[in-house]
């Protein structure tokens, strides 16, 4: 008799998924997918960036590091 119960339940959950089952739910996997890799792409782009502006900074610093001081100024007493 449970087993006839048993059958009876995994029955009803299955009812009850494809019930509440949305319409075209093939498409989803694959819109998420494209999302991963829209985001995955963005991401990517981003990183590349913020390199380029980290190596433009450095250079900036190396560039203003490497520049000669200005010689201060005699000082004439009268």
């Amino acid at each position: 008799m449970s087993k006839h119960l048993g059958d009876h339940a995994s029955l009803s959950a299955r009812a009850n998924r494809e019930r509440l089952a949305v319409p075209g739910r093939t498409a989803i996997p694959e819109e998420e997918a494209q999302k991963a890799i829209a985001v995955r792409t963005n991401m990517a782009r981003l990183r590349e960036l913020r390199r380029a502006k980290e190596a433009q900074e450095a250079r900036t610093e190396i560039s203003a590091a490497n520049q000669p001081t200005k010689p201060k100024r005699k000082r004439r007493f009268r």
